[in-house]
């Protein structure tokens, strides 16, 4: 017999204005009683509502259960800038794209994998273009040192043959109202999502033939017999199968502890404002999205719905051993975020902040996933590093295939990699990842 009592369960820290101004078209149901199932998934994020799609599609006569510790859209799938990103995305270092030239293209076709089956379902469950928006996306440099590293980004992706372009310091200010950038990289490939409808919308597309169970966290998980079965506060669930899309969470289930760094990423939202007149005098056109040319710089985005725009800033990490965050640290991370809006957009000074949030991200040391099978019976697709809009898609669809022994090549490489590399020891891994996340942050200096 195996038996787990996981250790913490998740924390939402603000509220996060994606959630705020989304809606959802079916009611919260919570587990209550017993129920059997040919297939338990833990989380409604990205990779278990991808799970429990591929499943759908692989083994469509089984009886698939979803338990969701919060509701749907309210937790870290709720809590990202909405960006589906194809070509290189990584966070660990200054540059986006660090690895060899067979690395980038593997990564390209993976992420690419995920996103066509995004795309798929938010064609299947009618997903609106605010939703679901395949509008590329743009690299923005404030800096001498951004512009370097755009040409870099340039360059690596010519190199591997992909489609790209430049845009200038007047083109950019044509697009977002604003003098604050010197150039940008635009690549076709990216979606832009509201995550929180993306997620509630998913769900609702999967609710005809998928139990889903919110409020509901596991507490405990055990094996029996070949039998898995997850107990919640009101009720429990048994399955001889389980997918855990739980993210950093994982190793609260007591798997990889020590091997995964939980970085908090802060964001904040403006009240709405008129997109007419002040709007697009101040802020441009009325829907653009701009990633920092650094990793460590500025994500924003400016959306419209209505006649009223608002404009979300997402800045600044720290890396943390709780989960739980306190008012006044997210006080002072909504005051970094209203510096960074000033300077970029001066004339929208009056206008506040309606929310600010953190999101926890999964991170580990060699930028590989938590993924495959820890337990006879049990998988994990977690330990997105960064990208969870899509690894984590990807992971949910790869750790199906691989409960389903649906082998692929895609599979084959996916699964060939290794452990994530232990961190060093409590405090240094907290003082050496949070003095690294410092550095970093005051090389990009007004890219942040």
């Amino acid at each position: 017999m195996i038996t787990k009592s996981v250790k913490r369960l998740p924390a939402e820290n603000g509220i996060s204005g994606w959630e705020a101004i989304s809606t959802r078209s079916f009611p919260v149901r919570s587990l209550e009683g017993n129920v059997t199932a040919d297939w338990l998934i833990i989380g409604a994020g990205f990779a278990g509502l991808s799970a429990a799609r591929r499943l759908r599609q692989l083994r469509p006569d089984d009886k698939i259960v979803i338990l969701e510790a919060s509701e749907v859209g309210k937790g870290t799938s709720g809590r990202n800038s909405g960006y589906m990103i194809d070509v290189p995305h990584n966070l660990s270092s200054g540059e986006y794209s660090s690895g060899s030239a067979d690395a980038t293209l593997l990564e390209m076709a993976q992420n690419r994998l995920a996103i066509a089956f995004a795309a798929e379902a938010a064609a299947e469950y009618g997903m609106s273009r605010e939703t679901f928006d395949r509008s590329g996306k743009i690299n923005a440099a404030a800096t001498v040192r951004g512009m370097k590293l755009n040409l870099a980004f340039g360059k690596s992706l010519r190199n591997a043959g992909e489609e790209h372009s430049f845009l200038d310091a007047a083109q950019m200010r044509e697009l977002t109202g604003s003098d604050y950038y010197l150039g940008g990289l635009y690549t076709p490939g990216a979606v832009l999502i509201q995550p929180a409808d993306y997620i509630r919308s998913f769900a609702a597309g999967l609710a005809k033939n998928v139990d889903l169970f919110e409020r509901s966290p596991v507490t405990s998980l055990k094996r029996d017999k070949g039998i898995w079965t997850a107990a919640s506060p009101r009720g429990q669930v048994s399955a001889p199968s389980v997918i855990a899309g739980v993210n950093g969470h994982i190793d609260d289930f007591g798997y990889f502890r020590g091997r995964l760094m939980h970085i908090f990423a802060y964001a904040s939202m403006t009240g709405a404002f008129r997109a007419a007149d002040l709007g697009r005098r101040v802020s441009g056109h009325d829907r653009w999205a701009l990633l920092p040319a650094d990793a460590m710089g500025a994500t924003v985005r400016k959306i419209t719905h209505a006649g009223q725009s608002r404009i979300v800033i997402r800045t600044k990490y720290t890396y943390e051993t709780k989960i739980s965050l306190t008012e006044r640290r997210l006080a002072r991370m909504a005051e970094e975020h209203r510096h960074s809006l000033d300077a970029r957009f001066p004339g929208l000074a009056g206008v506040p902040f309606e929310f600010s949030w953190a999101g926890r991200l999964c991170l580990s040391l060699n930028h590989v996933p938590a993924f495959g099978e820890v337990e006879e019976g049990l998988y994990s697709a977690c330990c997105e590093n960064g990208l969870g809009t899509v690894k984590s898609t990807l992971a949910g669809l790869m750790a199906a295939d691989l409960a389903t022994a649906t082998r692929s090549k895609m599979l084959d490489e996916y699964s060939d990699q290794p452990k994530p590399s232990k961190l060093p020891p409590e405090p240094f891994a907290w003082l050496g990842v949070n003095a690294v996340i410092r550095l970093q942050e005051l090389r990009a200096g007004r890219e942040g």
